[in-house]
């Protein structure tokens, strides 16, 4: 496998050293014997590698050799690129025509350091003793010269019409699982359970089918028709609760949100699944710790019954610890099966009766993949298109069946590496740079590949180096070496198997740095280490880069982005980024300047022009300083992929638009965008857009901004256009109609907003036809001018319009009395509506029974008379936003309410901002224990800043609960006894009257709302701020043994004594309380707490240490903020004992002057906010500076 590199790179080698500069370099330079040398060694060891190829399998001597070789040859280039750099000279560069004695006199100049020439000179001596050295342990390890060199094995040429075969299951051609699905679907559909969920292990080898079964189960109607909920987790050996929880919120929410910590996303993932058939995948899991299970499914206790977690696993430990029992392993196929499988990847057939010659050597094959399908597969896609017995049987005789497995190297595996071609083999050796269940790209890898040299062209006039490294990749694809991603068809993936093929394969010149190295795990030999890659976290340590300063040889220092919360993602984004270096120009060679996300760019370098070679430029700023036009776009012969081009007001007509020739090139994504002025002629600008027209093949996204035509040319909403899924106009305020968009066939996407002129959206809009077959999210925002939507009187209409959507949003616009559509929308589940009429309200909720989640903001003329009429219709809703929606009194009325069965009756989540005339929800809240059963599914209940709500009553079963600045509440209950014990997190923001018995009236304690322990035992977090008296709110004796979370501000409350904290307390935020820290007492926080945030605008003290005295922080912390203490001056005592601390802030301490002298050595992150004294004194040079700048991210804020 060694050979591989070692051939690659000399085969580079020789192509640097037939440059004609770098032979002046080195005629000038005295070394030009050397190279000589050093070539016609090369030329001899280069005969050795065929032997040394056949040999390398079972000779460890052949393998070190190889490795000295690969090692040397390294080091080789090495040089050979420090002369190439030396040949760049711009001097030399302009002058590479002229006479010999001149180029000499010129390079001559560029030399006057004279102990450099010499350092070159030992170093190549140095080289070629090496390389002799080698040459001479031939006869030692009894390698022959072969002429011809290392056979590049290429058998694309037999098998051109094979395309590259997708991953993702297809059901029909999965061979011998139906037994084991029938069985699995019996588990997941006909056994009976009674508690909320339960597992489905599928336990095997690697490579036995394990995920492609739970991938057919996944995809199974049946299971679809039981289970409506449902989410795919890749766990691999990285066991996270939090990133698995997050990406089970996204599947079952469709959403992307922030969560602090895995209490609060828990909290938030619970609330979506109460109650609810839920499927949950959980792939390639390889913890056995239990612990890690129990962090995870807490949510999923309240789950309807029946509710099932599908894991895929090759170990026991874990599900034997949760009571699985008796455990089935998934078997390798049958013989009948695997001869079935393999023929189908390698003959396109099920068997071998068409080609009964190599039927023998075929189940040769199959025997040794001991019917693992990953194995079969992998060597029958390597065997497609090969119809020569004599390869089969060289297969079948490959030395490689009889070595030991090398850990978990499957020998299939390896011997379909071994029968790559040698290109291939470099390119995948390189993908052990990725981490496992890495998610990337295929554009990225390849760019990747061409940066560091891999691709290497016969003849560059005839292909570009992208589209032969996609040739590449396809090739490895369509051989299993990469397989598509389950969750996304744009990412691929490597299997884990063939990631450790990759690793071993790499050998020592490859390094993968781990967040987690296990015990043991060593760098070896870091002379010899060139390409190194590491997963870069939100805060990365120094540290643990340190070893790598030995590593002088090192070529590839790669980060593959920030790992979030969610996942791995690259980003680009460089916010305050202003201008690009004005020598731009000298990159003759760049080919890809991605330029996205730089909102503050706003010109092209000067000479970008010249760049003749850049396939990716996705930014085009027309104008500016430099003056760019539109029609130097013409010379950039091979952009594509995505382009952005701004500033086309400057453009001054048709023709030159027309220049840019886009139409020639292939755009995957466009945005076009005009200087929002509003002083330009329409004409013109429609002619411009015109010209600009791309090509309709492979256009997948387009965008138009700023655009004053007062119509659309006839190709944007031209069905041709058959891939665009994704379409934006924004900001065209002269146009009176829009598109016909209902005819793009894979239309998916489309955002319409601030179009003033637009009055009617009809049959223009719709076209004839199934309109919209496959839009699933449709938003129109700013259409302060529309008045008419309809879809009646369409002439050849089909069956209905949207029959897709899934998402529609309507904001602002005033005048649209309603929307007349024919036909329902069955899939329509989210709604929002806002700054609409009460028309469009109740024609969208009428015509969309499904709807789950309904957002209504800004409603005019919304009355309690109204809303009756809307609410009926709500029966399948299950989160509701209502936000100033000021002439409701009441959400539901006493009528409602006896008949609480049609009112709400699937509710979880509800949230009513700024609703100033709400008095309660129900219009009798205030009599106990009426609308008992009433919202019996609700969870969630948020109510906010409605000034005019005097009583809130509960559902029983709540579990979260919000109320911020209502200020006439003065009661909060529930509708009946024993209300409140599952409630999970309270907050009460500035609700100064609430439980106040003055404030409440008579009779208003016999139900009195009250925190503590014994009525509310499962509470989690409690949030209190600013109210008079909290211990009319909160009782602190009992034991919260599930509260996490604690936040008291503005309240004059006496602080818990040290034994009623919560004793499993981490995260607690407190100040402005009745006395000043220094009077507290001595206080003993629970070992659990983690997170403490200490506010302090009443406080005198001027020395930490006043405080801290009694505070006795405790060592765990790992997050400690410091906010608003005035007068503090000196925090130089009192925080050197919390060894674990990771992240401080300080913020509003104006007089504060220092830090600690020494502070954690764990600290990973440091933000500072308006501070102005210890901002100065902590900036690089500050007094601060050689304390802090170890920490690996300081913010300085204000």
């Amino acid at each position: 496998m060694a050979e591989v590199i070692a051939s690659t790179l000399i085969e580079a080698i020789f192509q640097k050293l037939a440059n004609e500069a770098l032979k002046q370099v080195g005629r000038v330079q005295g070394i030009r014997s050397e190279l000589k040398s050093l070539e016609k060694t090369l030329y001899r060891i280069r005969a050795l590698l065929v032997d040394a190829s056949d040999k390398e399998i079972k000779q460890v001597l052949v393998q070190n050799w190889l490795n000295d070789l690969k090692h040397l040859a390294y080091d080789i280039d090495d040089i050979l690129d420090d002369l190439a750099t030396d040949a760049m000279n711009p001097e030399f560069a302009k002058n590479s025509g002229a006479s010999t004695s001149k180029v000499r006199r010129l390079i001559s100049s560029c030399y006057t350091n004279f102990s450099l020439c010499t350092r070159t000179h030992h170093r190549l001596d140095n080289i070629n003793l090496r390389l002799q050295d080698l040459e001479n342990e031939k006869t030692t390890i009894g390698l022959t010269a072969k002429n011809g060199g290392l056979e590049i094995k290429n058998d694309r040429s037999k098998d051109r019409n094979r395309k590259s075969q997708t991953c993702l299951v297809d059901a029909s051609r999965i061979v011998g699982r139906q037994d084991d699905k029938n069985v699995y679907i019996h588990k997941l559909l006909g056994e009976p359970c009674n508690e909320n969920f339960s597992i489905v292990p599928i336990v095997g080898l690697g490579g036995v089918g394990k995920t492609t079964l739970a991938k057919i189960l996944y995809d199974d109607k049946q299971v679809n028709d039981q289970f409506k909920h449902k989410a795919w987790v890749c766990v691999s050996d990285e066991w996270d609760s939090f990133n698995i929880s997050n990406i089970i919120f996204q599947c079952v929410t469709g959403e992307t949100k922030e969560f602090k910590d895995l209490s609060l996303l828990q909290v938030a993932l619970r609330d979506q699944l109460r109650d609810k058939l839920f499927l949950l995948v959980l792939d390639d899991v390889w913890s056995e710790s239990s612990d890690d299970w129990e962090s995870l499914v807490a949510p999923f206790k309240a789950c309807a019954p029946g509710s099932k977690i599908i894991m895929t696993t090759r170990k026991e430990k874990l599900l034997r610890e949760l009571g699985c029992g008796k455990l089935d392993h998934l078997q390798s196929l049958s013989h009948d099966n695997a001869v079935s499988l393999f023929a189908q990847h390698a003959l396109g057939a099920n068997n071998f009766d068409s080609h009964t010659r190599l039927k023998a050597h075929g189940e040769g094959i199959v025997r040794k993949c001991n019917g693992l399908p990953l194995a079969l597969i992998a060597l029958g896609r390597l065997l497609r298109g090969k119809e020569e017995e004599v390869e089969w049987k060289e297969l079948v005789e490959s030395e490689i069946w009889s070595l030991k497995e090398e850990g978990k190297i499957i020998p299939a595996l390896r011997l379909s590496y071994h029968e790559l071609p040698a290109n291939l083999k470099q390119l995948f050796a390189y993908c052990s740079l990725l981490p496992k269940d890495y998610a990337f790209k295929k554009e990225d890898l390849v760019l990747l590949w061409m940066a560091e040299g891999f691709l290497h062209q016969e003849d560059p006039s005839k292909s570009t180096q992208e589209r032969l490294g996609y040739k590449c990749f396809d090739e490895l694809l369509s051989r299993s070496f990469f397989q598509q991603s389950p969750n996304d068809g744009s990412l691929f993936v490597m299997h884990d198997l063939m990631n450790d093929l990759a690793t071993s394969v790499a050998g020592e010149f490859f390094f993968r740095l781990e967040k987690k190295m296990e015990k043991g795990d060593r760098i070896k030999a870091l002379e010899k280490l060139r390409h190194m890659s590491f997963i870069c976290e939100q805060y990365e340590a120094y540290k643990k880069f340190e070893v790598f300063e030995r590593a002088k040889g090192l070529r590839t220092f790669l980060s593959l982005g920030v790992k979030e919360r969610w996942g791995n993602c690259l980003s680009n984004k460089c916010s305050e980024l202003t201008k690009l270096p004005k020598s731009f120009f000298k990159l003759k060679k760049l080919r890809h300047l991605d330029i996205r996300d730089t909102p503050q760019l706003n010109d092209m370098p000067s000479g970008i022009s010249e760049l003749k070679s850049l396939q990716t430029l996705s930014k085009i700023i027309i104008g500016g300083e430099n003056d760019f036009s539109i029609t130097e776009l013409k010379d950039f012969k091979n952009l594509q992929g995505n382009i952005s081009i701004k500033g086309l007001d400057k453009v001054k007509n048709a023709t030159e638009a027309r220049e840019a020739n886009l139409l020639q090139k292939s755009l995957t994504e466009l945005e076009v965008e005009w200087t929002d002025d509003g002083s330009r002629e329409d004409t013109t600008e429609k002619e411009v857009l015109d010209a600009l027209k791309p090509s309709s093949h492979g256009l997948k996204k387009l965008g138009i901004v700023n655009y004053l035509g007062l119509g659309f040319p006839k190709w944007v909403g031209d069905p041709s256009f058959h891939r665009l899924a994704c379409v934006s106009l924004r900001a065209c305020k002269k146009c009176t109609s829009l598109p016909p968009f209902g005819q793009l066939p894979s239309l998916k996407e489309l955002s319409i907003q601030d179009m003033d002129d637009v009055k009617v959206v009809g049959s223009k809009f719709f076209g004839t036809g199934l309109a919209f077959p496959s839009l699933q999210i449709l938003k129109f925002k700013g259409m302060p001018g529309w008045d008419v939507w309809s879809t009646n009187s369409r002439s050849g209409v089909g069956d209905s319009v949207f029959p897709c959507l899934k998402e529609l949003c309507m904001e602002d616009c005033p005048k649209l009395v309603e929307v007349s559509l024919e036909a329902p929308l069955p899939s329509l589940r989210g709604l929002k509506i806002s700054s609409c009429g009460t028309g469009v309200l109740r024609s969208l909720v009428h015509a969309a029974p499904s709807v789950t989640k309904l957002e209504i903001e800004r409603i005019s003329g919304l009355t309690n008379e109204v809303w009756r009429g809307v609410i009926l219709d709500l029966k399948a809703v299950e989160e509701l936003y209502v936000r100033s929606c000021g002439e409701i009194r009441y959400l539901w009325e006493s009528k409602e309410a006896e008949a609480s069965s049609k009112v709400l009756v699937n509710l979880r989540k509800l949230r009513v901002w700024e609703c100033k005339n709400l008095v309660s929800l129900g219009e009798k809240d205030e009599e106990y224990n009426y609308g008992s059963n009433l919202l019996t599914s609700l969870r969630s209940l948020d109510v906010w800043g409605s000034e005019n709500f005097k009583h809130l009553s509960c559902p029983n079963n709540i579990e979260r609960l919000f109320i911020n600045r209502c200020d006439s509440i003065t009661c909060v209950s529930f509708f009946s006894k024993g209300g409140g014990q599952k409630l999970k997190s309270v907050s009460i923001v500035g609700c100064k009257k609430l439980m106040i018995k003055e404030e409440m009236g008579e009779g208003g304690e016999k139900n009195r709302f009250l925190i503590n322990s014994k009525s509310m035992p499962m509470l989690e977090s409690v949030w209190i701020d600013d109210h008079p008296n909290v211990a009319s709110i909160i009782d602190f004796g009992g034991n919260f043994l599930h509260l996490t979370r604690l936040i008291f501000h503005f309240c004059p409350m006496d602080v818990p004594t040290a034994e009623l904290w919560p004793p499993n307390l981490r995260d607690l935020s407190i100040g402005n309380l009745k006395k000043p820290i220094p009077e507290w007492g001595p206080q003993k926080f629970p070992a659990s707490l983690v997170d403490l945030t200490l506010f302090g605008e009443k406080e005198e003290a001027t020395n930490w240490s006043q405080l801290s005295h009694d505070l006795h922080l405790p060592s765990s912390l790992t997050r400690l903020c410091i906010m608003d203490f005035w007068k503090l001056e000196t925090v130089s005592e009192g925080l050197q004992h919390l060894t674990s601390l990771q992240h401080l802030e300080i913020g509003g301490c104006p007089n504060l002057k220092d830090l600690p002298e020494t502070l954690s050595p764990s600290l990973l992150s440091l933000r500072i906010s308006r501070c102005p004294i210890l901002k100065e004194r902590c900036s690089r040079g500050g007094s601060c500076w050689r304390q802090i700048s170890y920490i690996p991210c300081i913010d300085y804020l204000f």
